[in-house]
């Protein structure tokens, strides 16, 4: 949470913060529901032995399936580069191959 950068609109000027986060139960922790309200930033996290996360599923699913095509392509899985551009050049690859797969896949 603390990493992730707030959106800046080039033509108003501003910076946009995320409205609301979508997480877990990993992530059911009091100090970070409150630090996260302080930033009034919205939350919908599972609650540990209360909740089911399956109804989380619907927006993570589309994260947890990118990822488990990305992992398909041996060289990211391990991570074999050391230097971290090589690192992101085939990532960016692996993305532009599934995306170009799932376009075809549309298409025909």
């Amino acid at each position: 949470v603390e990493g992730h950068q707030t959106r800046h609109d080039p033509h108003r000027g501003r910076h946009f913060k995320p409205q609301r986060l979508h997480a877990d139960k990993a992530y059911d922790r009091a100090d970070l529901r409150r630090r996260l309200h302080g930033k009034r930033i919205g939350v919908r996290i599972a609650r540990k032995g209360i909740e089911s996360s399956e109804r989380l599923g619907r927006r993570r699913s589309v994260i947890e399936r990118t990822m488990s095509w990305l992992s398909g392509y041996r060289r990211l899985s391990p991570r074999y580069e050391r230097d971290h551009r090589n690192y992101l050049a085939f990532l960016g690859l692996a993305a532009a191959l599934c995306c170009y797969k799932r376009l075809v896949r549309l298409t025909t």
